[in-house]
């Protein structure tokens, strides 16, 4: 009779230095150091193919993330908002990295067979996935700066030079990911999403990146993936209101929803983009 191997259960919450992992089932904590040596090491003494849960912390995660994945584990990247939510749904009242991990791997325990397993995005979706987010910070920057620097007569010529000089940087990124889908072979992705009303150039290259992310089953999985999927809450007799979950790639939704041109939510999510790509 062949034995069932349990697999072993680990919750790791990232900081910028260290990393602190939680074992499921032993309860231990282990705080590592956050560089690629001590968390390789680290990694090679778990158990072959461990559940690794973590929680996207800004990049700090990678690192660890990319050596699991390579080592042959299985890792879930958990969003913070679920977490969180979770947290105060088994009663937690404290937060902490300690009690972050084993909050962790408690969710990976109870809710693995309805995850997905993490896996290495396509170069191009990672390039073009910084450009973009470099690109709103700039902009970000310009504005705000251009905004605070308007009632001041003193500083009108250096906000021109300024913003000038922001603006030209803004174009160079632009040109890069011009340059970057080209290379990929996406320009005509693009030009099929910008043929869509409401659609630039910028916005287009948001969906068409993510949906080189992974497989979709259907067009709505890639819609609820963008967050671009409708909010229902009804109880009884009562119809509440409708809305947009919001819930996917931040910077594809915040795309889609600051277009040039007003277009109907309902249009934009159910009807133009699945058309688009059913063509596909």
């Amino acid at each position: 009779m062949a034995m069932t191997v349990l697999q072993s259960i680990i919750g790791v919450d990232v900081a910028k230095a260290e990393v602190v992992a939680c074992h499921f089932e032993t309860d231990e904590l282990k705080i590592v150091p956050n560089n690629k040596t001590e968390l390789k090491a680290w990694l090679k003494s778990l158990p072959e193919g461990s559940g690794i849960a973590i929680e996207a912390t800004n990049i700090y995660h990678l690192d660890t993330v990319n050596l699991a994945h390579g080592m042959g584990h299985m890792v879930y990247v958990i969003d913070g908002y679920r977490l969180n939510h979770y947290r105060k749904s088994t009663g937690g009242r404290a937060k902490t990295d300690a009690s972050d991990a084993r909050l962790l791997a408690r969710y990976l325990k109870n809710e693995q067979a309805d995850l997905r397993a993490w896996n290495p995005p396509p170069k191009v979706y990672t390039k073009l996935q910084s450009l973009l987010r470099r690109r709103a910070a700039l902009v970000k920057m310009r504005v705000g700066l251009n905004q605070s620097w308007a009632g001041e007569p003193l500083l009108k010529a250096s906000s021109k030079s300024v913003s000038a000089c922001l603006a030209r940087h803004e174009g160079l990124i632009e040109k890069r990911i011009l340059d970057a889908v080209t290379e990929a072979g996406l320009l005509h992705q693009i030009k099929r999403c910008q043929a869509v009303e409401g659609i630039g150039f910028l916005t287009a290259v948001a969906l068409t990146m993510a949906f080189q992310r992974g497989e979709f089953e259907s067009a709505d999985a890639y819609i609820a993936f963008l967050g671009m999927d409708l909010r229902v809450s009804d109880s009884g007799q009562m119809s509440g209101r409708r809305s947009l979950s919001k819930r996917g790639t931040r910077r594809s939704v915040g795309c889609c929803i600051t277009r040039r041109q007003q277009v109907s939510s309902q249009t934009l999510g159910n009807r133009s983009i699945k058309a688009i790509w059913a063509e596909a």
